[in-house]
């Protein structure tokens, strides 16, 4: 059930709860979001946007290991990186900056850095259709075994978005999040 501080009623579907924690995020201090599609449309995640203030959203090209490396930038700098990957599969691109240096910098520095980010990804939309298994892809289960310091987090029900990202955000034990949405509950659930 939906907690009523939210605003929300019991019945709102899972695309109006993202909306709503990107909204929440994007009045908060520090936060910046960064990825495809946030500034111009392009995939169901830049929907979700519409409510954030234009000029903490940055649009990037298509070069998913760079985007990574500018989150940890980010994050860094003590802002609260809010990273789009539209799917998985784009996700993998950078993998390289997401286990070797964004999960691994706080045993890397002696816990000297701990850097939190909001990472957000998608197991993309198969319905109506199938855009064919290299943008399907879910690595939920074999990240949460890669990754020791970034909490996975798959937002299944609409009632557990707001909360989820809220969490994220407000930590305070230096972990980063990656949670993982589903591209076909946007206009099922």
């Amino acid at each position: 059930m939906l907690v009523p501080a939210f605003g929300l009623s019991s019945k709102v579907a899972y695309a109006a709860q993202l909306r709503e924690a990107m909204k929440w995020l994007g009045e908060q201090e520090g936060t910046v979001f960064l990825g495809q599609a946030v500034a111009v449309a392009g995939t169901a995640m830049f929907n979700t946007l519409t409510e954030v203030p234009r000029e903490r959203v940055f649009e990037l090209p298509v070069a998913e290991e760079m985007q990574m490396g500018m989150t940890i930038g980010c994050a860094l700098n003590g802002e609260v990186p809010i990273s789009v990957f539209p799917r998985w599969n784009f996700l993998l691109l950078a993998v390289n900056q997401l286990v070797n240096h964004l999960d691994r910098m706080p045993k890397i520095s002696n816990s000297g850095y701990r850097p939190k980010a909001i990472i957000r990804t998608s197991v993309g939309s198969q319905r109506p259709l199938h855009p064919q298994s290299q943008h399907v892809g879910d690595f939920s289960d074999a990240f949460r075994l890669l990754l020791d310091n970034i909490d996975v987090v798959v937002l299944s029900e609409p009632e557990d978005i707001v909360p989820a990202y809220r969490h994220s955000y407000s930590r305070q034990d230096g972990r980063s999040t990656l949670l993982v949405e589903y591209g076909d509950y946007y206009h099922e659930k």
